[in-house]
C-alpha cells in the first residue's frame, strides 16, 4: 500500500512537470478563466444581479460561476485532450508495456488535473477577493466538497468523452462543441433564471449544478453551510454515468 502511494505521488510529480513545460497547454487551461473574469467584470462591474432575493455586484455572481468554469477547464477539457492525444500517439499503449499498472498510470493523470483545478480555483479567488470586493462568507468546508465533486464529476466526463473522439484532428471540435453550449446556457457568462426554459434545460447537465453550488458557497445570505445536496447528488450521478461509460468504451490502442 505504501509503496503504491509512494508511487502514485512519483506519477503526480511527473505529470506535473510534464505539464509546466508544455507552456500552450498550461496557458490554455489559465488564460481562458482569468481572461474572461477581467473582460467579463469589466464590461458588467456597475451591473446588478439577484442573489437570495437581494441585488449584489455581478462579481459576487461571477467570481464563483468562473470558479466553475476553470475547473471544468482543468478536469473535462484538459483531460479528454491529454487522454485522446496520448491514445492516438500510441503513448497509453506503450505504458501497458512497462511495470507501472495501468491504475496508477491514470491515478497520476487524474491527480496532476486536481493539481490544476485547485491551483486555479485560488487564483480566481485571489483575484475576486483582492480586485473585485468579493464577499467570503469563509465556507471552507463547502468550497473543498463542491471543488472534489465538480473535479470527480468533469473528470470522469472528461475520460467518457476522449473515448468517443476518433482522432487528435477532430478531440477540439467534439470536446467543445459539447461544453461550450452548456457554460451559455447553464449561467456562466450570466444570470440564467431556473424557471426560464434554457434554466430549466441546462439542470439536466452537471454544468449548471456545479455553477449554482459554487454561487451558493459565495452567498453571503444563506445561512448554514452553503451545501446545496441536490446540486451535488446530480454531478456524483453523471460522475457515476462517466467512469461506466468510461469503463465499457476506454481503450489504450489507437483507432486503427
Amino acid at each position: 500500500m505504501r509503496s503504491s502511494l509512494t508511487t502514485l505521488g512519483r506519477q503526480v510529480g511527473w505529470e506535473q512537470r510534464s505539464y509546466w513545460r508544455n507552456p500552450a497547454a498550461a496557458a490554455f487551461t489559465f488564460a481562458f478563466p482569468l481572461l474572461f473574469l477581467v473582460i467579463f467584470v469589466a464590461l458588467n462591474g456597475n451591473a446588478r444581479v439577484s442573489l437570495s432575493g437581494r441585488d449584489v455586484r455581478f462579481a459576487q455572481y461571477y467570481v464563483p460561476a468562473i470558479v466553475s468554469f476553470g475547473l471544468i477547464s482543468a478536469c473535462y477539457t484538459n483531460l479528454a485532450f491529454t487522454i485522446c492525444n496520448r491514445r492516438e500517439r500510441g503513448l497509453l499503449k506503450r505504458i501497458r508495456g512497462t511495470p507501472l499498472s495501468p491504475g496508477l498510470y491514470l491515478g497520476g493523470v487524474f491527480g496532476n488535473v486536481l493539481v490544476v483545478a485547485v491551483i486555479l480555483t485560488g487564483l480566481v479567488i485571489a483575484l475576486g477577493l483582492l480586485f473585485y470586493g468579493v464577499t467570503w462568507p469563509g465556507r471552507y468546508l463547502a468550497l473543498l466538497v463542491v471543488t472534489v465533486t465538480g473535479a470527480f464529476c468533469f473528470s470522469a466526463i472528461g475520460v467518457a468523452v476522449s473515448t468517443f473522439v476518433p482522432n487528435e484532428d477532430a478531440a477540439p471540435a467534439i470536446i467543445n462543441f459539447i461544453l461550450f453550449p452548456l457554460l451559455f446556457i447553464s449561467g456562466t457568462f450570466g444570470t440564467v433564471a431556473s424557471d426560464s426554459f434554457l434554466g430549466r434545460l441546462a439542470a439536466i447537465f452537471p454544468v449548471r449544478h456545479l455553477i449554482t453550488s459554487m454561487v451558493a458557497v459565495f452567498d453571503p445570505f444563506v445561512a448554514g453551510t452553503g451545501v446545496r445536496f441536490s446540486d451535488l447528488a446530480v454531478m456524483l450521478a453523471w460522475g457515476v454515468a462517466g467512469v461506466i461509460v468510461s469503463l465499457r468504451r476506454f481503450r489504450w490502442e489507437p483507432h486503427s
